[in-house]
């Protein structure tokens, strides 16, 4: 096993802390001294003690978007679900959900850095979309299409990381998985079609959580 870097002792250092102390009453020289580090090398890899709790979303971002545009998955959705089990599987996903959620001042910014996410899963559906609308009979390029298929991503991601974070999931990778077939499945028309005046219609609506759309979803899905 390969010793621990500057950066992570310094990141698992804080983390022990916020747990520990709270956030706010931890500082900059408690974590130095917990990591057995000093404050150049603290500053040398983070501004300050949020930077500790969002280091790698630009690093993470980037990889999420070489596995994308590397993909040998044959649907858009299949491919945006094997970038989200990084996100999920990251080291301190959990751990830095847990305390953003209990931390008013931190929570505005993971909800910013979720919407980065959540632009670039869009961005990338309504891309293959594209491509196919380019076929004969496709009907042209759906962006609302894939803002909705782009925000039910997410929104399986962040039930999945909830239920982990509370421990009523052991084993969160399976229920991604299954979570994002039922987004695949509200998004696939079905074989011959949707049927002779047949309509399905879904909605999302802010502030509604997840749990509360999920059996709606399954409805309509089972309609097909």
């Amino acid at each position: 096993m390969s010793k621990p870097t500057a950066r992570e002792r310094l990141a698992e250092a804080a983390f022990a802390l916020f747990d520990e102390r709270g956030y706010e009453q931890t500082t900059v020289d408690d974590i130095t001294e917990r990591a057995g580090l000093g404050r150049t090398t603290f500053f040398r890899h983070y501004r300050s003690k949020d930077d500790v709790i969002f280091p790698d979303h630009d690093r993470m971002l980037e990889e999420i978007a070489e596995r994308l545009r590397t993909t040998s998955q044959d649907t858009a959705l299949a491919a945006v679900s094997d970038a989200v089990r990084l996100v999920l599987l990251h080291d301190l996903a959990r751990r830095r959900y847990a305390l953003t959620s209990r931390v008013p001042a931190l929570r505005d910014r993971e909800i910013a850095t979720v919407a980065r996410y959540q632009r670039l899963f869009r961005e990338f559906i309504a891309a293959w979309l594209a491509d196919a609308a380019l076929e004969p009979g496709t009907g042209g390029p759906d962006p609302l299409r894939a803002e909705l298929m782009a925000a039910a991503v997410v929104a399986a991601h962040n039930h999945i990381l909830r239920r982990w974070l509370r421990g009523e999931s052991t084993d969160p990778v399976r229920e991604v998985d299954d979570a994002l077939r039922l987004v695949a499945g509200l998004f696939t028309a079905p074989a011959g079609g949707t049927g002779e005046g047949g309509t399905t219609i879904v909605a999302f609506r802010a502030g509604q959580d997840i749990d509360a759309l999920l059996p709606e979803l399954r409805r309509l899905a089972a309609q097909g």
